[in-house]
């Protein structure tokens, strides 16, 4: 699989886009001034203590307060006080956490009421950011994300991951990082160090470490509430996580941004330096990677699938629900059983990369077609299992109940993409709303498939808009000839200025009209 990252970097926000095989894969887009990004750090002041729901409400700067649980307080958040108190009676100096003795951990069966007051400064960490009416989840369990390792001040142990198989690299890697870590700090060991040596894990320990020194010495500086420690730019952060030998190339726009990204990638992987390459072509670079045209096609409310089936994706503040239909797959004459489990299975390649694109969270409810076989529902259920591996969010699939529904679980960090596709329509002068007009010419192709491939009709005539029609016939080898060569000379193309601008209509060799139309083209 190659794999390619573009970034748009323009003045008021940034898109990323992960590139699988020329296929989006995900895709963020965020305001370049964005704040309370998830992983950073305030010296935040609480407002109002909740017992009845074992919490707190906390000032963070934020429209609305964070909200923060007993149980997100951490295990060392006695000793996290304790230090706060010694750096802000002391402003001048920093306080080496080297030197701070830790207190026993906390007790799981208190309330918040126990340990905190109104008017208290914590220190606290975002968790989530704002999604909705909600302010930002937070904790104080504070955590350093690095590329092979997460630094967590005030532990004392050294954790590995659990995809980590190998034995004796869980004891290498142990080893090289007890002689290595500081006094009062722990460390989670990240799948991406396997295999890396005590240099390379060395830089990292010691980049982190000055990381959370420079926080605290802003928590000196500030008035509460203040911003101690802000995470890594989007762009950054993005390849941080899912950065792998096996891209191929990162390109971006933007000189100051491929500058950043270039020193970060010298950083973690000096050899693959050359991989990120300014972008500086005079057509626009998502559209130029194509990247555009998939994210009007995918991102919809209606999105087709293979086989020729499609989803309807809705959103509400509670769950996400997906339902599957067989569109044309419905005329085929298969046995009925077996085309389900077909559509079922394209489908559920489709919602996977779903999840990933929108990032999607919270609870998922997908209604597929129904199988009556346990067999089929079992296969659909492992299938869906292997295609979540890759997802790096935490989720659980639950196995398909007897309506052949299946609910899922994903980790909900971020609000679900929510991208306006939509065009005002030209007919009406936009009272309406209409599909993307760019990718008309795509459902117009989905149509001949569905005609020529299924429906074996091999001789009709396709009526279109003059406008539409000239477009086809654009360019030396035009869409139209190409569509000659693949559907057969018996395929004529009319135009037709009784047709609305994104109207069609097909007419067989008798001259009758042939019904394309599914309940999916009413969706926008």
């Amino acid at each position: 699989m190659t794999r390619e990252v573009v970034i748009d970097a323009q003045s008021k926000e940034i898109t990323i886009g992960l590139l699988e095989d020329k296929r989006l894969a995900e895709y963020q887009r965020e305001s370049s001034d964005q704040s309370f990004t998830v992983g950073n750090i305030y010296l935040a002041k609480v407002k109002k203590i909740m017992p009845g729901l074992n919490a707190a409400f906390v000032d963070v700067g934020y429209s609305k307060e964070g909200f923060i649980h007993y149980q997100d307080l951490g295990p060392q958040f006695k000793t996290y006080q304790k230090y706060i108190k010694q750096q802000l009676s002391d402003r001048k100096h920093l306080v080496p956490i080297g030197r701070v003795q830790r207190l026993p951990d906390m007790p799981k069966d208190l309330t918040v009421s126990d340990v905190l007051t109104a008017g208290d400064e914590i220190l606290v960490q975002v968790a989530k950011e704002p999604i909705s009416t909600k302010g930002p989840r937070l904790t104080s369990d504070i955590s350093i994300p690095g590329r092979f390792m997460v630094l967590i001040p005030f532990q004392n142990k050294v954790s590995i991951s659990q995809k980590i198989r190998s034995s004796s690299e869980k004891v290498r890697l142990r080893q090289i990082l007890q002689s290595i870590r500081p006094q009062n700090y722990g460390i989670i060991v990240r799948t991406s160090a396997e295999g890396k040596q005590v240099e390379e894990l060395q830089a990292e320990l010691t980049y982190l470490v000055h990381r959370w020194e420079s926080a605290m010495s802003q928590l000196q500086k500030g008035v509460t509430p203040t911003l101690c420690y802000e995470e890594t730019s989007r762009v950054v952060a993005l390849l941080r996580d899912i950065f792998n030998p096996s891209f191929e190339n990162i390109w971006v726009n933007d000189s100051a941004t491929f500058t950043q990204i270039k020193d970060y990638v010298r950083l973690i992987a000096p050899e693959k330096a050359d991989i990120v390459r300014l972008y500086d072509g005079d057509q626009p670079i998502l559209d130029h990677f194509n990247v555009t045209r998939q994210i009007k096609s995918s991102l919809g409310k209606t999105v087709s699938c293979k086989a020729g089936a499609y989803i309807i994706i809705e959103h509400t503040e509670a769950l996400h629900v997906i339902d599957v239909n067989s569109g044309h797959r419905s005329r085929q004459a298969d046995d009925q059983e077996d085309n389900a489990l077909l559509v079922d299975l394209a489908a559920a390649d489709e919602i996977a990369r779903q999840m990933r694109l929108r990032d999607m969270g919270g609870i998922i409810v997908i209604d597929f077609i129904d199988l009556n076989k346990a067999e089929h529902r079992e296969q659909l259920y492992k299938h869906m299992k292997e295609l979540m591996l890759t997802d790096r969010a935490k989720h659980n699939i639950l196995p398909l109940s007897k309506f052949c529904l299946m609910q899922i679980t994903r980790q909900r960090v971020r609000p679900v993409m929510d991208v306006q596709h939509e065009e005002s329509c030209p007919v009406c002068g936009g009272k309406h709303v209409v599909k993307p007009s760019i990718l008309f010419p795509d459902r117009l192709e989905e149509k001949l498939d569905i005609l020529t491939q299924q429906l074996k009709v091999k001789n009709f005539r396709l009526h279109v808009h003059p406008f539409i029609a000239a477009y086809l016939h654009s360019g030396f080898i035009s869409t139209w000839l190409k569509w000659k060569f693949r559907y057969g000379f018996g395929f004529k193309l009319i135009t037709d200025q009784s047709m609305e601008l994104l109207q069609y209509k097909v007419i067989d060799r008798d001259n009758q009209e042939i019904d394309l139309s599914e309940s999916k083209d009413a969706h926008v």
